[in-house]
């Protein structure tokens, strides 16, 4: 006969434990809620349900404490963190506790009935990982592309598995590279970065494999290469994809043996290296134009890390602005710049080809040049001023209202909808009638609607025959 699961959900938010309680028992699941962790220990001597929800920040026992007991206690029994204050050290603290699953909020219901599901299926079969936490990280972000990114370095820390990350140039793949690192076992061990693209092709064996004394003209001393300096860490190779062929084949049989030769040595070297490997390129594409090895592909792509574009995530733009800003100030031993929110609202138009490092760039431009310490849209640098349309690329509108909700309720802000639809409607129907030249039979049929709802609409939106507001003053 089939259970139903019990899921216990802890979280001092009432309207939180309501959502999740509606949606979690029209999956068919028995729901007990708890408005804080007090308790929730001697429950569990009683009645152990299939999977807990708590919250981190709490009264009394917060979650990560409560994750911390349960887990010694029940180590069998799946927690999922939820948290409104996500960053990627919390996310290693709840794997490092033995979280299953971490639900940044706003979380999607879909989603977290999902988490739950899946969690409820594992039950006691597994555990979740244990990983190790470092102090300090320089990856800054809340938008949800950068919560999967959390969350896969949580989940590959306590591994020695090869990981390739993929992104655009200035994303941030090299400190996504450290990240992985630190909260490894290897992390004592030495972290070694080398760049392809910056490598000429002539000395790139020798940077990775070393050399003898007197293997080609100028090899005046035997030198290790990288694969050696890293031995027992991690070596990190950017721009993999620029890899010329003859080394792809060398790397290939090093990921396969363990062991490689020093450019004219005769003795094979043994090394035990992690590989974290870098692309903004892709690299099954190359594959099939025949400019990357297939197998080596396979080798480094078994686990995959895709790191959004700035542009996907204009919702960090302000912390990591600031961030930058404290930084450049620290760097250059002054006081830090403090963005206004029209520089803030143009940061978040632009398109940022460049990406976070272009913002880190700015920042430590506006540090030097501004005059003032307050920052103005017009104290940016002149090129960030040109017009939107240069600046950007259409972004659509769903995306822009919904980074606009995100801020609202972020802010403590109540009844959207009261604020939303009316703005919603008036803007259409301005730029509708400005379309038309002011005719509302025109107007009208562009929006969908009869003349009859336009005029009603014109009317309850208090605006005037042009889609103007009307002077309420005006007798």
């Amino acid at each position: 006969m089939h259970r139903e699961p019990n899921i216990w959900v802890i979280d001092d938010d009432r309207s939180i434990r309501w959502v999740l309680d509606r949606a979690l028992r029209k999956a068919e699941m028995n729901v007990t809620c708890f408005s804080n962790g007090v308790g929730v220990m001697e429950a569990l001597q009683r009645e152990q349900p299939d999977v807990i929800l708590t919250d981190v920040r709490m009264p009394g026992i917060d979650g990560l404490e409560l994750l911390r007991q349960v887990s010694d206690r029940y180590p069998g029994l799946p927690v999922i963190i939820m948290t409104a204050h996500s960053d990627l050290d919390s996310a290693v603290s709840a794997f490092h506790g033995g979280a299953f699953e971490y639900l940044p909020k706003p979380f999607d219901l879909d989603e977290a009935v999902s988490q739950v599901t899946r969690a409820c299926r594992r039950g006691r079969d597994e555990r979740a990982e244990d990983i190790t936490v470092a102090q300090g990280t320089d990856i800054i972000g809340e938008a949800p592309a950068m919560q999967d990114v959390f969350r896969a370095i949580g989940r590959l820390a306590r591994s020695n598995i090869t990981v390739l990350i993929n992104g655009e140039s200035g994303t941030g793949k090299e400190l996504v590279a450290h990240a992985l690192h630190r909260h490894s076992p290897r992390s004592n061990g030495p972290f070694i970065a080398l760049n392809m693209a910056a490598i000429p092709r002539d000395l790139l064996e020798s940077e990775l494999f070393g050399h003898e004394r007197g293997s080609f003209t100028g090899a005046q001393t035997r030198r290790e290469g990288r694969f050696e300096q890293a031995n027992g860490g991690t070596l990190f190779l950017d721009e993999i994809g620029d890899m010329p062929a003859e080394l792809q084949t060398r790397l290939l049989r090093v990921l396969a043996d363990g062991e490689f030769y020093r450019v004219g040595g005769l003795a094979p070297i043994k090394v035990d290296v992690r590989i974290i490997a870098a692309t903004h390129q892709k690299l099954d594409e190359l594959v099939r134009q025949g400019r990357f090895r297939e197998d080596l592909f396979h080798r480094l792509n078994v686990i995959r890390i895709q790191l959004p574009a700035l542009r996907d995530r204009r919702e960090d733009i302000p912390a990591l602005m600031r961030h930058f800003l404290a930084q450049a100030a620290q760097e250059l031993s002054c006081e830090p710049k403090v963005l206004l929110q029209d520089a803030i609202d143009q940061l978040q138009r632009l398109d940022w080809p460049g990406n976070v490092r272009q913002l880190e760039n700015t920042a430590r431009w506006v540090t030097v040049m501004a005059s003032t310490k307050q920052i103005h849209a017009e104290d940016l640098p002149p090129e960030l001023s040109a017009p939107a349309a240069e600046q950007t690329r259409d972004e659509p509108w769903e995306s822009v209202l919904r980074r606009w909700a995100r801020n609202a309720l972020k802010q403590g802000n109540q009844a959207l909808l009261d604020t939303a639809l009316p703005a919603f409607e008036q803007i259409l129907i301005q730029t509708a009638l400005e379309h038309t030249g002011g005719r509302r039979q025109e107007a009208a049929r562009l929006l969908g609607w009869g003349r009859n709802t336009l005029t009603r609409k014109i009317k309850e939106l208090r605006l005037d025959s042009d889609g103007e507001p009307e002077d309420r003053s005006a007798s």
